[in-house]
């Protein structure tokens, strides 16, 4: 009893004495954020409507193709000749609300070191461009038992199985010339199987490889008009507002 006494009586006595502790300040989330996130989100969209849209499709490093081989050593490589792409889809492209113009980033005007799309947008601003469109595709040879890596040479016999397939997907992104902010981002995907006519040369072979991708590429066509679509709808607006 004496025990249970004297306990409460502590009780009461800290009770007495309790304090409210408050609590830790502030940070500052740039200062805890990675340099390349802060960076990202430090910057900001300055392309005037209607904008030029300068056009540029980039790869992998040291890409090449059975029709078309990259421009560039580095980080990756640009392609100026076209392969998939038509004349048409251009014309679409320029022909959307909010789209003044559409150009191409010309070999000419890009160094031979490629290390990030600053040098694309450098090119673009030559061209008085507003908004760089860039996308890349990536095709993926898949057999009946394994990936093939990119830029290796098989034998064509690996493809007569009936489960070899193609699978591109074509990613884009709408970046502005002047500061690198991002508007939006579209993706397109497309595959092709192994049907009635046998892959059994190279021709054969790459004519599914360009099938695939112009497929892809066409979806990603119709993303790219639907986030550009989004983009026009909130950065047109907002600029108009401001003159």
């Amino acid at each position: 009893m004496r025990n249970l006494v004297a306990v409460c009586s502590l009780l009461l006595l800290a009770c007495g004495c309790a304090h409210y502790r408050t609590p830790g300040g502030g940070v500052s989330i740039p200062a805890i954020t990675d340099s390349k996130i802060a960076e990202a989100l430090a910057r900001q969209p300055t392309a005037q409507f209607p904008a030029h849209v300068i056009v540029a499709r980039v790869q992998a490093a040291e890409y090449a193709s059975y029709s078309s081989t990259g421009y560039g050593t580095g980080a990756y490589s640009v392609l100026t000749t076209r392969d998939i792409e038509t004349d048409e889809d251009f014309a679409q492209l320029a022909a959307l609300p909010g789209i003044a113009g559409v150009g191409a980033v010309n070999r000419i005007l890009l160094p031979m070191k490629l290390r990030s799309a600053q040098e694309l947008r450098e090119a673009a601003a030559q061209l008085r461009g507003d908004i760089v469109l860039l996308y890349t595709l990536d095709t993926q040879f898949h057999t009946e038992s394994k990936l093939v890596a990119p830029l290796k040479a098989v034998t064509l016999g690996v493809f007569a199985s009936e489960k070899s397939r193609i699978v591109t997907t074509c990613a884009a992104a709408f970046i502005d010339v002047r500061t690198g902010f991002v508007y939006g981002v579209a993706e397109g995907t497309a595959t092709e199987a192994r049907r009635s006519s046998p892959w059994k040369t190279e021709a054969a072979i790459d004519a599914a490889r360009l099938k695939t991708e112009r497929e892809a590429f066409s979806g990603a066509l119709k993303e790219i008009a639907k986030a550009w679509t989004s983009i026009n709808a909130e950065y047109n607006r907002t600029t108009a507002s401001l003159r």
